[in-house]
């Protein structure tokens, strides 16, 4: 069994793949807003909001327990829509080595398609894959969705 993961998901959304990007890339500060059921707040710790470098610290319920995770925007991607977070800090860090998240939306008919990759090093064999994360992931997006299309 390797300590190196990878999980991903497509999701189909009714709102526009740029609207769905801009949320995760320029709009972070307002994440609670659009998905309260599952970001608390997010505070900014380094850097400027949406711009590549900068340090949030995500604060979430995660198996019905309230948690932290602090990341750095490492890549933003507009021509693709897509943004990369690399956790540094926080609850993901007890379970694992090394964890991104890489999150892309594509237009498709009238609306999206998102794509969450998240690549992962366990810090032990026989840890599981981080499959919760990913429904979490989905989730977020479907919240993401509903507030986007009745913006």
């Amino acid at each position: 069994m390797s300590l190196l993961g990878k999980v991903e998901a497509e999701i189909e959304i009714k709102a526009s793949a740029y609207k769905f990007y801009e949320v995760n890339s320029k709009r972070v500060a307002e994440a609670p807003k659009f998905c309260p059921n599952f970001i608390q707040s997010v505070d900014l710790v380094e850097g400027e909001w949406g711009q590549e470098g900068c340090v949030v610290c995500w604060y979430f319920i995660f198996d019905g327990k309230a948690v932290m995770s602090k990341e750095v925007m490492e890549a933003i991607d507009d021509k693709n829509h897509s943004v990369t977070f690399k956790v540094i800090g926080g609850i993901l860090m007890e379970l694992y080595k090394s964890f991104k998240f890489v999150v892309q939306a594509t237009p498709k008919g009238e609306g999206s398609l998102v794509r969450w990759t998240l690549e992962y090093e366990k810090l032990n064999v026989d840890d599981p894959e981080s499959n919760t994360m990913l429904e979490f992931a989905i989730g977020l997006t479907k919240d993401i969705d509903a507030h986007l299309t009745h913006e």
